[in-house]
């Protein structure tokens, strides 16, 4: 018997991430805060970087966080493969069209393979066009995310799960929780 090799666990990991929806009218309970580790702090702030890139419009920044053999959408049946068309089926959101996502980590874990990582979090979806009472829902993300050749982590693999209405309050306590530093010993950005 062999050691699973990285790919097995990315696979493995991407097909374990929950997929379930989050009731409007029932507020998620407060969760513990872990202590990370510094890489995966690492990784806590290059998902916070990732965010950032689609609330200022950065492609460019974008683009560099995603694995050139990315796949998004990773649950469905046919998910977005390549860095290409993952930018370019993103190009209107990063631009800020339409719909305003933003997103950040609640949790990052990696485990056995230190060049694998997990993330998931809150996601608030917001159509500025919309009048407030139809302007919000909320969702969980999923990443897998690896540390490439230069040893800066990439977005492998991503999927939102579920989307649920909100209101002006749950997109009020979404951003003011988000977390300001990685919860770890050693939480410096990266």
């Amino acid at each position: 018997m062999h050691a699973p090799n990285t790919l097995s666990l990315l696979v493995a990991l991407a097909c374990l991430a929950p997929v379930s929806t989050i009731a409007a009218d029932t507020p998620a309970p407060a969760a513990p805060i872990a202590t990370l580790t510094a890489s995966e702090c690492e990784v806590w702030n290059r998902e916070l970087a990732f965010a950032h890139s689609v609330a200022t419009h950065d492609a460019a920044a974008f683009a560099e966080l995603v694995h050139p053999g990315a796949a998004f959408e990773s649950g469905q049946p046919q998910p977005l493969r390549g860095r290409a068309a993952i930018v370019d089926a993103w190009s209107g959101l990063i631009a800020g069209k339409g719909m305003r996502l933003s997103w950040y980590p609640s949790r990052v874990t990696i485990g056995g393979a230190a060049d694998v990582a997990w993330s998931s979090g809150p996601v608030l979806f917001e159509w500025p066009d919309r009048p407030p009472e139809k302007r919000y829902a909320t969702g969980t993300y999923h990443s897998v995310w690896t540390r490439d050749a230069d040893g800066r982590w990439r977005v492998l693999f991503d999927e939102g799960a579920g989307r649920a209405p909100a209101t002006v309050e749950d997109a009020d306590r979404f951003r003011a929780q988000r977390p300001q530093v990685c919860p770890g010993a050693d939480a410096r950005p990266g």
